[in-house]
């Protein structure tokens, strides 16, 4: 029986129109039965049942402040992860942060903001940069990195400096090693290692929070020092375009001269160049005071096409190591019509049609719900996008990495089989598949799929390009998966 939606709650609207004047996130105005899902859990926290009650609840003196505080965190904590984002990263490394190194090196000091921070691996991966590319000279510094977010729980856990190995999975095993300590295992289902992150970098960073309307409606603090980089990303997508405009301008106004933004991969916007000069950086685009643009412009490298290895035999069910042309095995097919799936009744619906240009962009729109947080809006679009592109294969991929988020194995499974099936040479896929089969107690078939991703991952030149990898380089991910392998292996003895 299907739960009573927003429209039978008389107080919903209210309710909802206080949420986004409160916190800028109009990214809700059409997204009723999502926001709907959050408050849910508001309200069983509360031992509530309705919104009149919740309005009631947020209205109280006393207990008001802290209720909004775990409202705001229910509805704006997102999944991150260091060294998000390659191409920035890459950015940060070879052109931003050394340029300025040598622009501050006279006073020797840098101010760095972190917006929308979350849980604090963006702005700890700056720390980690930056010790790396100050080296000896780091004590000899000043450097302030601040990260800010409208999260309470957020900030609390940005604090402590723990995370899971999910938060660093673009990180090879030794940085793994370099830069965090490993800790307790965390009880639950996975039994997931802990990694506490080495305080010669926690120190680096301090934490605040505060709430990017701030800079719209004329109650943030006056300026007193101007920032030489602002990181404000994968946030933007949350607020209507106006708050957007008024949030960039506003960021702006707290660069230095000759100080950068970076927003987002899906967040650049025309408009912005009203008060910034886009600039563009090999894979990226950044943006400084205006009248700076030109000066730091960055030639883009030519694009060639992406080299194509002969690829050595992959182990997958339904395929032929004699190279025999038969039917592949129906348990990995692609499926163009919807299956028959048993499903939680209060899981987002996929039946509404998302109509997108190409599946590029449609995997844009996922990728950025994805990475920030809104797994179940982006289950739901993945879905859609599978209905006018059942073969591309990127699209299955990230249908079994949201399914897994989800907790639904067996469709993840059934997700990255079609996924190897539609493109056999899929390296992250492999990985994936053998990462899940692990998880769900079938060794034998995680290390084959594992072996596969080694395989793959050796064929292919250092410098080659990992679809869906975020950034992490073919032998990273082979040696990677060599070690889980080995450790299942070690596990099975």
């Amino acid at each position: 029986m299907r739960r009573p939606g927003p429209e039978s709650d008389p107080a919903f609207p209210a309710l909802k129109a206080r949420i986004i004047a409160r916190t800028g996130h109009h990214y809700y105005a059409d997204k009723d039965d999502l926001l709907l899902d959050r408050l849910r859990k508001r309200y069983r926290a509360n031992d509530l049942t309705e919104a009149a009650a919740y309005l009631g609840l947020l209205d109280d003196r006393l207990a008001g402040p802290a209720e909004w505080a775990a409202l705001e965190a229910e509805i704006t904590i997102g999944e991150t992860f260091f060294f998000r984002y390659a191409e920035q990263f890459a950015a940060l490394r070879g052109t931003i942060l050394p340029g300025l190194v040598a622009a501050r090196a006279p006073e020797r000091s840098l101010k760095i903001w972190s917006a929308g921070c979350s849980t604090g691996a963006e702005p700890y991966s700056l720390a980690i940069l930056l010790h790396e590319i100050l080296g000896a000279a780091l004590p000899e510094w000043r450097v302030d990195i601040l990260g800010t977010d409208i999260s309470t729980a957020a900030l609390a856990t940005a604090r402590a400096g723990l995370y899971g190995r999910w938060a660093m999975r673009t990180l090879p095993p030794e940085e793994r090693l370099r830069y965090f300590v490993p800790g307790p295992i965390r009880p639950g289902p996975g039994r997931e290692g802990t990694y506490t992150l080495r305080p010669e970098y926690r120190r680096m960073v301090r934490f605040e929070r505060r709430n990017l309307m701030d800079l719209v409606d004329g109650s943030a603090a006056p300026r007193t020092d101007a920032f030489d980089l602002i990181l404000c990303r994968n946030v933007l997508i949350y607020f209507e375009a106006e708050v957007v405009l008024g949030i960039v301008r506003g960021l702006g106004r707290r660069l230095r001269p000759d100080g950068w933004l970076l927003v987002g991969h899906a967040e650049p916007n025309p408009d912005f160049a009203q008060t910034l000069d886009p600039v563009n950086l090999p894979g990226t685009v950044a943006y400084r005071p205006g009248g700076l643009g030109e000066i730091a412009a960055v030639p883009k490298p030519a694009v060639t096409a992406p080299w194509q290895p002969a690829l050595p035999w992959i182990e997958a069910e339904g395929a032929d190591p004699d190279g025999a042309h038969e039917a592949p095995s129906p348990d990995i097919a692609p499926v163009v019509e919807e299956r028959a799936v048993s499903r939680d009744p209060t899981a987002p619906s996929w039946d509404e049609a998302v109509t997108h240009d190409t599946p590029g962009d449609a995997l844009a729109e996922i990728r950025a719900l994805s990475d920030s947080g809104e797994t179940a809006e982006a289950w739901r679009r993945v879905r859609a996008a599978l209905r006018t592109a059942p073969m591309e294969a990127a699209l299955h991929y990230y249908e079994g990495l949201l399914a897994r988020t989800l907790g639904r194995d067996a469709e993840a499974e059934a997700a990255l089989r079609r996924t190897l099936y539609l493109d056999p040479g899929f390296v992250m896929a492999h990985h994936q598949l053998g990462l899940l089969l692990l998880a769900v107690s079938r060794p034998e078939e995680g290390r084959r799929f594992l072996d596969n991703a080694v395989r793959l991952g050796q064929a292919l030149p250092a410098e080659a390009c990992l679809a869906e990898a975020d950034g992490l380089g073919p032998r990273e991910l082979a040696q990677s998966a060599a070690l889980i392998r080995s450790a299942a292996d070690g596990a099975a003895r």
